[in-house]
């Protein structure tokens, strides 16, 4: 989970502008406790996508995959390892 200090910083900076990044826990339930909704959601994806240059496939989209900071950080982890279409 290299980048998921990251990933935590992007979520507080971009939900919880008032909290500081270490009161964030990595497990928390972002869905759930309504942090993220789904156009948030979204606004996540597009930033994984553009900063770590990786792309969400479709079968990657489910709340699952970005519950948490812990379960963002594991996606990009295996989407980071798929071989690029280029190659």
């Amino acid at each position: 989970m290299q980048h998921a200090e990251t990933i935590r910083e992007f979520v507080v900076t971009e939900f919880l502008p008032d909290v500081s990044a270490g009161e964030l826990e990595m497990d928390r339930d972002l869905l759930e406790s309504g942090i993220v909704d789904s156009l948030g959601l979204l606004k996540v994806i597009a930033w994984l996508e553009e900063r770590y240059d990786v792309v969400a496939e479709d079968e990657d989209l489910t709340p699952e995959r970005f519950r948490s900071v812990a379960s963002i950080a594991d996606f990009l982890e295996q989407a980071s390892r798929r071989p690029s279409e280029a190659e």
